[in-house]
Formats: structure tokens, C-alpha cells, sequence
């Protein structure tokens, strides 16, 4: 049986205290505040099209977000003026919504959304097309798929026993092997009670190395994956990350939390929304789908 809460030190990594609560409590939390940011996601996905700003993305999420009970993470943390970060293109993360932002076709983009239900922090994100699939450009297709692919990767390597230095392994072998780079200033991170605590969760890093995984243990998995160089630099605003050498960013973000038998993933899709293209029809109503 899993433990009660507890502490432990990550002698491995950063060396700070990673805590472990007792997942009668924090799982059935988790998996309740993972599905509203899931849920969050399919319902935003049929208004990503050409011609919509990205502040008017902001606005609906925001109105959905407490319409189901949540509260958006992001507003106001540390100074961050929206409710969701949507970036697109060379935008690597942490874009800012704007109503000046327009999508245009073939643009891809990234929407990560966190909110708070119940105290409790659920985080995912999810790469978009914009209008028809084929005129994203090929590359840009390859690299979408390419970073699903790690983000898979990474997951799978969770388990009791397993180490950190395991999942960023994985994750680095799939982006390298495909010729592209994996973010270094950016990682994953544990989750929670709080929006960011330890441990760090690196997408990169040697087999065997790292942090070794107990069941409770509860993280965010959530590679940057670029399609030239790794460097990547931080705009005037404090916030916003992009590719130095303006080459296309692709990221997706599960929340888990390692269990006695391997992973729990609280942020799948419940219409079934894992990467795109998505269907061109609505998802299900909200509480209506898988899981």
C-alpha cells in the first residue's frame, strides 16, 4: 500500500525536500482539477482557427475555467496578466495572449492551461494547427509529432524505481534521434497543493541518474522540443521564451503521479484530444467522454 505523506530529499537533483502526500487524498484531487484543465482544452479547440486572437482565445478560457468551479492559475501569478499561455510559432513558452496576436493559417501554437479547483493546481498543455493541416509547414508537422512523441517517451519511463534522470533520457533520445533540440532553461516540475515545488523535472539527462520515483510522487512532464538549436531567450516582458534562432517550439504537458504498478496521468483528454489534427466537430459537453 501507498504511504502517507511524507517527505523526501532529492539527493539526486536539486537537493531540496520533494514532498509525497498521502494519495488517498491528493490523487482523487488531482484527477478532478487534471480533467477541468483537459476539459478546458477540448472546449477551447474548436475556436483555434485563422483570424482569432489570442487574447480572445484568453477571454474564453478564463469565462470556462469559473464557470466550472476553477480559478485560471496563471492571473496575477508572480505578475502574469492572463489566465493561459498560448504560443505560437518560435514562441517556445509563456506567451503572452493578446488581442494584437492573430492566428494565421499554417501557424502552430501551444496552450497551456493550470487552474486551481478544490486548492488544488491542475496543469496541461496541447499543440494546435491553425486552419488547414497541410499548409502548416512539413517540418513544423514533423516537429508536433516528434514532441508527442517524447512527452510519450518520458511518461512511460515513470515508475517506482525509476529515476528522473530515466524520464529525460527517454524523452532527449526521441528528440535527438529526429534531429531536433530539447529546451534546457525550462522543465517540469512537481505539483500539487502548489503551482510549482520540487522536484525538477529535466527532459533531458542520463539513465539511472536523478531522483528515483516512490509511489505518490505527483509532476509535471512537459518537453520543449525545438526544430533548430536548443538557446532560446526571454523578451522584454519578462515572460515570454523564444527560440534564439527563430526556429518553430513544440511542447505538450501531462500532469502523473506515480503509482505502485507505474503512472497515473490526470490530464487526458476526455473527448480524446491527444495531438493534433483534431476533429473539425465540437467536443462532447462538459462532464460528457472518456474518463
Amino acid at each position: 500500500m501507498m504511504k502517507k505523506s511524507e517527505v523526501v530529499i532529492d539527493k539526486g537533483g536539486t537537493g531540496k525536500p520533494v514532498p509525497i502526500p498521502d494519495p488517498a487524498e491528493s490523487f482523487p484531487a488531482m484527477r478532478r482539477a487534471g480533467h477541468l484543465a483537459a476539459l478546458t482544452l477540448d472546449y477551447i479547440t474548436p475556436f483555434v482557427r485563422p483570424g482569432v486572437s489570442t487574447g480572445a482565445l484568453d477571454r474564453l478560457i478564463d469565462t470556462f475555467i469559473r464557470d466550472h468551479g476553477g480559478i485560471p492559475a496563471t492571473l496575477g501569478y508572480r505578475g502574469y496578466p492572463k489566465s493561459c499561455c498560448i504560443s505560437v510559432n518560435h514562441v517556445v513558452n509563456h506567451g503572452i495572449p493578446s488581442d494584437d496576436k492573430i492566428l494565421r493559417p499554417g501557424d502552430i501554437l501551444n496552450i497551456d492551461v493550470t487552474v486551481i479547483l478544490d486548492g488544488w493546481y491542475g496543469d496541461t498543455s496541447r499543440m494546435f494547427y491553425v486552419g488547414d493541416p497541410g499548409k502548416v509547414p512539413v517540418k513544423g508537422r514533423r516537429l508536433v509529432e516528434v514532441t508527442f512523441e517524447a512527452m510519450w517517451a518520458g511518461i512511460h519511463a515513470v515508475r517506482p524505481g525509476a529515476t528522473l534522470g530515466d524520464v529525460g533520457c527517454a524523452i532527449q533520445r526521441v528528440a535527438e534521434r529526429n534531429r531536433f533540440a530539447v529546451v534546457r532553461e525550462f522543465v517540469g516540475h512537481g505539483i500539487g497543493r502548489e503551482f510549482h515545488q520540487p522536484p525538477e523535472v529535466r527532459h533531458f539527462g542520463r539513465a539511472g541518474e536523478g531522483l528515483v520515483l516512490q509511489p505518490g510522487m505527483i509532476f509535471t512532464i512537459e518537453p520543449m522540443i525545438n526544430a533548430g538549436g536548443a538557446a532560446v531567450k526571454v523578451l522584454k516582458d519578462g515572460w515570454t521564451a523564444v527560440t534564439r534562432d527563430r526556429s518553430l517550439s513544440a511542447q505538450f504537458e501531462h500532469t502523473v503521479g506515480v503509482t505502485e504498478e507505474g503512472v497515473e496521468i490526470f490530464t487526458l483528454s476526455p473527448a480524446g484530444y491527444e495531438k493534433p489534427p483534431y476533429p473539425a466537430d465540437p467536443p462532447p459537453a462538459a462532464g460528457e467522454g472518456r474518463g
